[in-house]
């Protein structure tokens, strides 16, 4: 049997199917919906493996981070969003994180994160390879996606406050935070 693994999802569909797709390939994995139910878990389980979605129930799964840590400093952390950005990206791996992920994501993925290498059903950990990195600029739209992610966590994620410090009308700024984050 694996290592346990905890996944801390609010998404009742994708954490169930997680959760069964990773029994199936023999895993030993629980899952809790809120933070305080994945710290109590994390006390008693004390997982090796953590799958961490940034947003549980509008609030942000990064302040869990450090505390899943310091139940078990040895503990790998993967974040997984739907809407993923540079600077949360950034913000996930300082504070600990070993990989983040965007959704959807399939089991492969996930665990080829945690460092495995798959060979058929088996999975067997081996050392994270270096990321790839795009020789390609940013587009001018993701930039922008980029910017505007960074100024909204600085504003505590106050639209009005973000809009006012970009100069934006607040109305522009929601509807632009509602489009999916541009491609490369």
């Amino acid at each position: 049997m694996n290592e346990t693994m905890l996944i801390i999802e609010d998404d009742d569909t994708f954490s169930a199917t997680l959760l069964r797709a990773l029994k199936r390939r023999g895993h030993a994995v629980e899952a809790a919906q809120t933070a305080a139910a994945a710290v109590e878990l994390a006390r008693v389980l004390l997982p090796a493996r953590v799958v961490l979605d940034l947003n549980l129930g509008g609030e942000s799964g990064l302040g869990l981070i450090p505390r899943l840590l310091e139940i078990n400093p040895g503990c790998r952390i993967v974040v997984l969003t739907g809407y993923a950005s540079i600077s949360t990206a950034v913000d996930a791996i300082k504070l600990g994180a070993v990989q983040y992920l965007a959704k959807p994501v399939d089991v492969d993925s996930l665990l080829r994160a945690f460092g495995h290498t798959l060979e058929g059903d088996a999975a067997t950990p081996v050392a994270n390879a270096p990321a790839a990195i795009s020789s390609l600029p940013m587009s001018v739209e993701r930039m922008e996606w980029e910017h505007i992610q960074r100024v909204l966590r600085e504003h505590k994620g106050n639209i009005s406050a973000t809009a006012r410090a970009l100069n934006m009308h607040r109305r522009t700024l929601q509807r632009k935070l509602l489009k999916r984050p541009a491609k490369k």
